[in-house]
């Protein structure tokens, strides 16, 4: 069964309560591609600042794709796309069916011309999923649902999708997730993918390596896992969130964790809309506005300048062991900490998991 017809299967479902079966996922075709300049131009990311919600679009020699389209009351990604004279968005992407993450999708769909929508595949009863896939059957757009191990080469950009293999029904959980490199330089995406689904990303063997990572589900503790950031590697870490946001994104341990792994972190709540452009080899980071990361200097737990109490926070550290770090002070790495008589490897890794613990200058 063609998953055009299937859509149509879906919409019919969702309004009248009838169960469903999972389609059938064959791989998917190449996108539509029209053609492309003679000399490649470059990529830009467009992290747009659209609080609470996640949207980034991506242009690139002549092909474009957006990532997730923000919130449903609000019409910022649409002025985004507006003020860079969008026409076309070659790929759409819905990671998942969370209303922050496609509530503009529709309005995309009904004001550019899109030549494919992807989606996960888990259905969602709300109206925001229900108008999104309204407005691909109208616009009859070709709509296609990846999964772990398909690529794309649509002109000099590769796409690898690393997420999901199959789906398990969370929606969260089973969030499109991809690898996306132009030369040398790569991406990654996970929308709200949480720990075990990034622990089946590190299983899978497939390449996790990129110089930005987008950090998952706006820098939640749900997302992040240390593992999967020592795979990915990350010289910069961005999340999307709005200010003073009522879920506490994004957590400080988290921060904590993705700087103590050498990281440089940017967040639209406190950055606006963050733009990294590369030639494939290099790449620069421009911001709307100046600004540093949701907790500042004092998000974590400074092992260089904390109290004997602060100290005792941390996993595994007493009085006594606080006492003796302050008495081996100053540290340069947290790997200094074996140092201290009774801080092994296996405490140390303890304090790494815990996100806590930073090395202030």
């Amino acid at each position: 069964m063609k998953k055009t017809m299937w859509l149509a299967v879906l919409l019919l479902g969702l309004m009248g309560c009838v169960p469903l079966g999972e389609p059938a996922n064959p791989k998917p075709a190449e996108p539509e591609q029209g053609a492309a300049p003679e000399q490649p131009g470059g990529l830009a990311v467009h992290y747009i600042d659209v609080g609470q919600g996640s949207a980034a679009y991506l242009e690139w020699d002549g092909y474009s794709m957006l990532i997730d389209a923000g919130d449903w009351n609000a019409s910022d990604v649409l002025m985004y796309l507006d003020k860079l004279e969008v026409e076309k968005i070659d790929i759409a992407v819905g990671t998942h069916p969370d209303a922050d993450h496609i509530g503009q999708l529709a309005r995309v769909i009904e004001t550019y011309e899109v030549g494919e929508v992807w989606m996960s595949g888990n259905p969602s009863s709300s109206n925001t999923f229900i108008r999104t896939l309204e407005a691909v059957d109208e616009a009859g757009i070709p709509y296609e649902e990846p999964r772990r191990g398909d690529e794309y080469e649509i002109g000099l950009l590769e796409i690898e999708v690393l997420h999901p293999e199959e789906l398990s029904g969370d929606t969260n959980g089973d969030s499109l997730s991809f690898r996306i490199s132009y030369g040398e330089t790569a991406f990654i995406f996970t929308g709200d993918a949480d720990i075990q689904a990034e622990q089946e990303m590190v299983a899978s063997n497939l390449p996790l390596e990129a110089d930005i990572l987008l950090m998952g589900h706006h820098g939640s503790n749900t997302s992040t896992d240390l593992e999967f950031l020592q795979a990915v590697e990350p010289d910069v870490a961005i999340y999307s969130a709005g200010i003073d946001n009522p879920y506490g994104h994004p957590y400080a341990e988290v921060l904590a964790s993705v700087e103590n792994e050498g990281a440089e972190v940017y967040g639209t709540d406190v950055n606006g809309t963050i733009v990294v452009e590369t030639d494939g080899q290099e790449y620069s980071v421009e911001t709307d506005r100046e600004g540093i990361a949701k907790e500042g200097s004092n998000r974590c737990v400074d092992i260089n300048g904390a109290s004997t109490a602060e100290l005792s926070e941390l996993t595994g550290i007493g009085e006594a062991l606080a006492e003796a770090i302050i008495d081996e002070r100053p540290f340069e790495t947290l790997d200094d900490l074996t140092r201290v008589s009774g801080i092994g490897e296996g405490k140390l890794a303890g304090l790494k998991e815990q996100g806590l613990a930073c090395v202030g200058e």
